[in-house]
């Protein structure tokens, strides 16, 4: 009994961090949602119809269709991560807005993961956006495709959490770039999103598997195009381990952090 009290306590606190950040976006709604549809449909169009015309299908696909599903993954990702570093960090070091929670009763396990389940809200919202404009484009097949908005939470659940474990260690906004740089963009190069990547060397093949983008991707895309979707355990343990054992660490360097 004591668990089961201590689980909802803990989750209701942690959703009271989400509620606090849901109503702060609020206010800023209109052009937070004006750059989730805009930037995807710049992708989609420029891409999809110019690079198109000359690649024609790839894996049996119109180059538009198999460019959607992974500005799908990628706007995901990036959504996450935006809000995981600098939003959070701004709360946590820049407006000392933690320090002002961890005064009430609530803990720092409660904020890493009330901030953690926003991030991956902000994912959910932005994939909602890139979604309405590639069924008004005609690229998703079938009624499956709602499917794809669970997936991306458990996407921006991962993606969140890693970049909370990177604002662990931040000590100013510069610090993000040895991240997006290092990691982001080559995972973005690499797990499928504008090219398969059967077409890379087998070693680079083996490291990009190993990236989370990828097996987001290879869940997303056939949902979306009315393929197949083969390994769904083995895709969702990568995007639920890589998650879980950040948002572990980042709690732990979270705390040591702020509780000195």
């Amino acid at each position: 009994m004591n668990k089961a009290f201590n689980l909802v306590l803990f989750l209701s606190r942690s959703c009271s961090i989400w509620s606090r950040n849901i109503r702060v976006w609020g206010k800023l709604a209109g052009p937070s949602l004006m750059g989730n549809f805009g930037e995807p449909l710049l992708y989609l169009l420029v891409l999809g119809y110019g690079l198109g015309k000359f690649v024609g299908e790839v894996e049996g696909l119109s180059y538009m269709a198999f460019l959607a599903s992974g500005v799908i993954c990628t706007s995901a990702v990036n959504s996450a991560s935006f809000e995981g570093m600098y939003s959070a960090y701004t709360r946590m070091d820049v407006q000392q807005t933690w320090m002002g929670m961890l005064a009430t009763p609530i803990g720092v396990a409660e904020v890493v993961f009330g901030e953690i389940l926003w991030a991956a809200t902000k994912s959910l919202i932005s994939v909602c956006a890139i979604l309405i404009v590639a069924t008004a484009l005609g690229l998703v097949e079938n009624a499956w495709a709602i499917l794809i908005l669970p997936i991306a939470f458990i996407t921006g659940l991962c993606f969140s959490s890693l970049a909370l474990l990177v604002t662990s260690y931040a000590k100013s906004y510069d610090f993000f770039l040895y991240y997006t740089t290092l990691f982001i963009t080559p995972m973005v190069l690499l797990s499928g999103v504008f090219f398969p990547i059967d077409t890379l060397p087998d070693g680079v093949q083996v490291l990009a598997k190993a990236m989370p983008l990828y097996h987001a991707i290879s869940l997303v895309r056939p949902l979306m195009t009315g393929g197949e979707v083969s390994s769904i355990f083995l895709h969702l343990s990568v995007l639920i381990m890589f998650g879980g054992v950040a948002g572990v660490l980042a709690t732990e360097r979270i705390k040591k952090r702020l509780i000195k």
